[in-house]
């Protein structure tokens, strides 16, 4: 495989790539967490766009509620964009990896 055979691959890969992350900044997931007094939104490039608790989380002693609800609320979101990336690129046709066969 000569050299510019090579960086057309590396060239239709970012050009995959960059299709994909267009399409998932569209897509939104929400999810809540200690019994729905915490909330994450979170676009399908999995930027946190809003965090919402209630006050009553947010008193000294319920310090190690808050952080475990926000870790359990973020990973839960994570989980959810990484099922509808892993959709999307499906839908696509998959990944065109050089040196890799279907």
């Amino acid at each position: 495989m000569s050299m510019f055979s090579k960086l057309k691959e590396i060239k239709d890969l970012r050009s995959q790539a960059k299709t994909l992350q267009n399409a998932l900044k569209d897509e939104h997931v929400e999810t809540t967490a200690a019994w729905g007094k915490l909330k994450v939104k979170m676009n399908g490039n999995q930027e946190v766009e809003a965090v919402e608790i209630e006050r009553e989380l947010m008193t000294p002693e319920k310090k190690t509620d808050l952080e475990k609800a926000i870790a359990e609320a973020v990973n839960d979101a994570n989980h959810k964009v990484q099922k509808i990336m892993a959709e999307k690129v499906r839908k696509q046709g998959g990944f065109n990896l050089p040196g890799m066969t279907k």
